[in-house]
């Protein structure tokens, strides 16, 4: 068994909203938040007051304790008023990718029992349908303006009183963001208020941000990786966190330089077009201290590239995933440059880990052998909700939960994840289940059978590839006619991107398909 070297910390029985914003008056006129293309700046006195008066307005509306509120929106400074106004108001925020499509956003709004939207303007039809598809939603809100729909930008002047609400951090669910954990379909991960607050406070010894240090947040808020990193950590710190919508390489290098930016958090791809793309070259970066990678695996090369290029300390590694709110694992800001190549990091404060054999899962593997990854902590979710033979699946008996990752740690405890034993695939840090694309194609009149994968495109991308079997009538259905049918369908992120046609789906005795087989193919 693996412990972290760092003192356990108490666990942080507070409200999210109390654990992040409970300094503010502290951080005072420092600024929280910069619209990173604008330039509009939210200070942390005005993010508290404002949070507080969107939350009496939510409060006037309706929303109370036990509702679940869905939040629908790319990165805006007005998210986090959004976030910390619905848990003051006793809701529990349900985060919702902004390129949903109206069908997957319903599935979200059912399974949740969500009772409320908040989204954006330009999102507004997509959220209306998904509420009449979904049914059980008593209204929408929107952080700007449309007409028929009340703005929080309105509630910002409610003279309603400020609700006080009897939040117990332990067991009420701040965060329900979906995952699809080892296998199957998206599934609702209960955070609760102390599992969010206390990853917040086990992560702080090894990534120490604070005022004057200015956080690029291009990655999503509504993926537990930008909430946490991104969002609730610099916030509770009194950092400045630089706001973009979506990640578009010339306005991202030019809010680095722009905004003096000291930190970045992001995804492999990032790292790939920071170590490669002539653009880089045009832009004066000089105020970066660190990059860190999560989300998914880095190359270490691409990692080297990076580091070098941009003269910074190597690129550093986290290691985590939505069911443990998120952070078990990272390379330490002041460890970046005598760090293992290739190491996602050191465990966390008050986190324990175990390697157990593929083979023999009751038996622990030895230093540098490789088993699947078994973490336990304050940070282990509550549970999937209204799932508890999924629950029981993914955490045993002793509280150990059993991540589906491949991984092996040095003598030093510094873990490397090496393969995924659960068949998720991850594209450019997104979630996809292989399941739910494969019971997509399963509705096409062509397809008979089919699989889905995960393979690593000429990118270093991992990318959904779909193995098909055409019905015996059809011989003229194409690769391209697959992709597009996927594609009108789901998320951009979700779309299948290589096509293979088969004979037959490869399967053991009892039904499950054997994706090593598919994967020899390769």
């Amino acid at each position: 068994m693996f412990r972290s070297e760092y003192a356990d910390v108490p666990p942080v029985e507070l409200p999210i909203h109390e654990a992040v914003l409970g300094r503010a008056a502290e951080f005072g006129e420092n600024p929280a938040l910069i619209d990173g293309t604008d330039g509009t700046t939210l200070t942390y006195a005005q993010l508290d007051a404002f949070h507080r008066r969107v939350a009496a307005g939510l409060a006037e509306a309706g929303v109370a304790k036990g509702d679940v509120l869905a939040l629908h929106s790319p990165n805006t400074i007005a998210y986090p008023t959004a976030f910390y106004a619905a848990t003051r108001a006793g809701a529990t925020v349900t985060t919702v990718h902004p390129l949903a499509t109206p069908e997957e956003f319903a599935k979200q709004l059912r399974d949740s029992a969500s009772r409320w939207i908040v989204t954006v303007s330009p999102l507004l039809e997509t959220a209306r349908r998904a509420a009449e598809l979904a049914g059980g939603v008593e209204e929408i809100f929107v952080c700007d303006s449309a007409p028929g729909h009340r703005s929080l930008i309105d509630m910002l002047g409610s003279t309603a009183p400020e609700p006080v609400i009897d939040i117990d951090p332990v067991e009420d669910v701040a965060a329900l963001p979906y995952s699809s954990g080892t296998t199957g379909l998206p599934k609702g991960v209960m955070l609760t208020h102390r599992q969010l607050a206390t990853n917040l406070a086990q992560l702080s010894p090894a990534l120490a941000v604070g005022p004057g240090d200015r956080i690029l947040a291009v990655l999503p808020f509504f993926h537990i990786y930008g909430l946490t990193a991104l969002m609730n950590g610099p916030l509770r710190n009194g950092a400045t966190v630089v706001v973009l919508p979506r990640f578009d390489l010339e306005t991202f290098l030019a809010a680095i330089q722009n905004h003096r930016i000291t930190g970045l958090y992001v995804a492999p791809p990032i790292v790939l077009a920071l170590a490669k793309h002539p653009l880089v070259t045009q832009y004066d970066l000089s105020t970066l201290r660190y990059i860190l990678s999560a989300a998914a695996p880095l190359d270490a090369k691409l990692a080297e590239a990076c580091s070098q290029r941009l003269n910074l300390p190597p690129v550093g590694q986290a290691y985590g995933m939505t069911e443990l709110s998120p952070g078990t694992h990272v390379v330490p800001l002041a460890a970046m440059r005598h760090a293992p190549p290739g190491t996602v990091g050191r465990l966390v404060a008050g986190t324990e880990m175990r390697i157990v054999s593929l083979d023999d899962p009751d038996k622990d593997v030895g230093v540098a052998e490789d088993g699947e990854i078994l973490i336990r902590g304050p940070q282990v979710m509550k549970g999937y909700l209204g799932r508890p033979d999924a629950t029981a699946a993914m955490i045993d008996p002793d509280g150990w939960l059993h991540t589906g990752d491949v991984g092996h740690a040095d003598a030093d405890g510094w873990l490397f994840v090496v393969d995924r034993v659960k068949e998720l695939i991850k594209y450019k840090g997104f979630q996809v289940a292989p399941a739910e694309l494969e019971a997509l194609l399963l509705t096409h009149p062509g397809i008979a059978d089919a699989a889905v994968i995960g393979v690593y495109n000429d990118d270093g991308n991992e990318v959904p590839h779909a193995y098909v079997v055409r019905r015996p009538t059809v011989t003229d259905l194409s690769e391209g006619e697959v992709m597009m049918y996927v594609a009108e369908r789901v998320a951009p992120y979700k779309r299948v991107r290589q096509v293979t046609f088969i004979d037959g789906v490869p399967r053991a005795a009892s039904g499950k398909i054997l994706r090593r087989r598919l994967r020899e193919l390769q």
